[in-house]
């Protein structure tokens, strides 16, 4: 399981405690953790888009 792949299941995870819960309170706190899961997700996919960009960027200027 990759990295992104762990924050997508954690955010998962938090929705699910989200909609389990009767307390207002903890149903917040879960759903903003889930938000953070995604946001590090799409920052790590971002990252990752980067890193090829720059990787491709490097093999032509080599070739």
């Amino acid at each position: 399981m990759t990295t992104i792949e762990t924050y997508r299941a954690n955010a998962a995870a938090q929705r699910a405690a989200a909609e389990k819960t009767n307390l207002p309170n903890r149903r917040e706190m879960h759903e903003r953790s889930a938000i953070t899961w995604e946001t590090m997700a799409r920052a790590a996919e971002d990252t990752l888009g980067r890193a090829a960009v720059n990787l491709a960027s490097k093999a032509s200027v080599a070739a």
